[in-house]
């Protein structure tokens, strides 16, 4: 119980909003978790030769998500829009437009288009990809000109698709492997920037379940969806891909677990397929009959763009007043808040320890050969 005796201490019983970083942070200054000095000697580590001293974080967490109050409280702080968002808000609606290095948002008509951009990587998200993102995101629904938002990756430049767009490919591999992810990340990641694609963004006095920020999320799927980017296609509201893409989630290959997909894919493809895809590593074309549960509108691969338009102006031409109702209803028969909070506590524990397991190293020698 001393995480909740924590928790409620470093938010005044509740009164006051911390993220999750900020507060494993101060956590640490009360000598609680490990303090900044130590995870910062642990990152420069590669990660074989980590300690695992971040694991303490995990059990903190796991035990206030698993508190119906307390990890309430912190899943409404992870939902709440980031500062920086907030600072560059005037900025994009006087101008349309924000490079933010590895996304770049721009207003184009009724629709605010987030696009990911980590080229060398194939669009992978890592470390310089996650508060980019997730400024973004906030950005593209707080934006009062827009009505819709679009979330694609860009061109890269690896040889097999340099030049060609690409989704993206989940995890960094190569800055896992040389312990340039903190374990924090994935908590980050999915309590924030992928809730908020699922469930918008929330205000400081209303709960997030009744009151909320939200727009219809479009997702351009080229190439390919890999691991994290086929779990963010689980909470879009459309998904356009090109007839040659495909969707996988090696997370087992990879040995971790792939942030909230054990909870979202069965409702998409059904138990036996989703164990499937994550457990035996079973790719999914996008067009094909599993494909297609998960993907909207499949097109050609160069329709993309012509595509997207038509559904963009569809899907805005009648207004979308009701969006917000509507993603709230269905949320409230598949995935409550307090589902998705007992989730995060188990996801929590159980990534902290696949972070740090020995069988993480091996699976990414064994299987990923390092560039």
């Amino acid at each position: 119980m001393q995480a909740l005796r924590v928790y409620d201490e470093l938010t005044a019983a509740r009164t006051r909003f911390l993220r999750l970083d900020e507060l494993c942070r101060r956590a640490g200054e009360k000598g609680v978790l490990p303090s900044g000095d130590e995870l910062a000697a642990e990152a420069r580590l590669p990660l074989r030769e980590k300690k695992g001293l971040e694991r303490a974080q995990g059990l903190f967490l796991a035990e206030i998500l698993g508190n119906p109050v307390a990890g309430t409280h912190l899943c409404h702080a992870m939902l709440l829009p980031r500062e920086d968002a907030k600072a560059r808000l005037p900025a994009y609606e006087e101008t349309g437009e924000a490079d933010l290095g590895a996304v770049h948002l721009k207003r184009q008509g009724k629709a605010s288009v987030v696009t990911m951009r980590n080229p060398r990587y194939l669009n992978a998200e890592d470390e310089t990809t996650l508060a980019p993102l997730e400024t973004a995101v906030d950005l593209a629904l707080l934006d009062p000109k827009t009505e819709v938002c679009v979330l694609r990756g860009d061109a890269v430049t690896h040889p097999k698709y340099a030049g060609k767009r690409v989704f993206g490919a989940g995890i960094n591999l190569t800055h896992l492997y040389e312990g340039k992810i903190r374990y924090l990340w994935y908590l980050i990641r999915d309590l924030g920037l992928v809730n908020k694609f699922y469930r918008g963004l929330a205000s400081a006095d209303a709960s997030p379940e009744l009151a909320s920020t939200e727009k219809l999320w479009i997702a351009a799927v080229e190439g390919f969806a890999i691991g994290g980017h086929c779990q963010i296609l689980l909470t879009m509201d459309c998904t356009i891909a090109a007839e040659d893409a495909y969707l996988t989630l090696p997370a087992r290959k990879e040995g971790i677990v792939p942030g909230a997909a054990n909870l979202r894919l069965p409702r998409f493809v059904g138990d036996r397929i989703a164990r499937q895809a994550i457990l035996a590593e079973r790719r999914i074309e996008c067009d094909s009959a599993e494909g297609r549960m998960i993907c909207d509108i499949v097109v050609a691969p160069g329709s993309i763009d012509e595509a997207l338009a038509a559904t963009i102006e569809r899907l805005s031409s009648s207004g979308v007043v009701s969006a917000a109702a509507n993603r709230r209803a269905f949320r409230a028969g598949e995935e409550p808040l307090d589902t998705f909070r007992r989730y995060m506590a188990i996801y929590a524990r159980e990534q902290a320890d696949c972070h740090f397991s020995p069988a993480l190293i091996a699976n990414l020698e064994r299987n990923w050969k390092k560039r």
